[in-house]
């Protein structure tokens, strides 16, 4: 091994590869801090259970724990973040890109229109196919069903009317 490949192999082993993944968990942190902030400040006035502070704080604890099991994971594991960003240095999906932008402006332009059933359905179907979903069918049917429970959840159990659009007077 010559002078030039030990000092490059040093060099290598000095950086600290993989370890800029960790701003994403840091950012995760800052985010649920944030809403815990938010949930301390809130001026709630009824006692029903299970409130408006419920879903904010499953919120945070899931972002906590995500943030957390991101961390652990970058710091574990350096060497595969650091071939995966030699990889694919400069990809970008223009593709993928188009359905998540598509797929948001369609969602807050036809909101009132088609109601929180079927423009939450069309956003979660316009991201799976941001990710190459080949299945429209399974994506259309979890759309909906995830979109329905969602309504219903605001609906019943935190009594925030969302937008029925068309159908609402169904």
């Amino acid at each position: 091994m010559t002078m030039e490949d030990e000092g490059a192999s040093l060099a290598t082993a000095r950086t600290p590869s993989g370890r800029s993944a960790l701003v994403v968990p840091a950012i995760l942190a800052a985010a649920s801090t944030l809403v815990v902030i938010g949930i301390l400040t809130m001026d709630v006035q009824a006692k029903d259970k299970p409130g408006p502070t419920f879903f904010p704080w499953l919120l945070a604890l899931a972002g906590y724990a995500l943030a957390a099991a991101l961390a652990v994971s970058f710091i574990r594991h350096p060497d595969e973040l650091a071939r995966a960003e030699k990889k694919f240095r400069t990809y970008t999906d223009w593709a993928a890109a188009g359905w998540l932008i598509g797929g948001l402006l369609a969602f807050a332009v036809l909101l009132e229109i088609l109601g929180w059933i079927l423009a939450a359905a069309l956003l979660f179907w316009c991201v799976t196919r941001a990710f190459d979903s080949k299945r429209p069918l399974v994506d259309v049917s979890a759309a909906l069903l995830l979109s329905s429970l969602v309504f219903l959840i605001f609906g019943v159990l935190l009594d925030v009317p969302l937008p029925s659009g068309i159908l609402g007077g169904l």
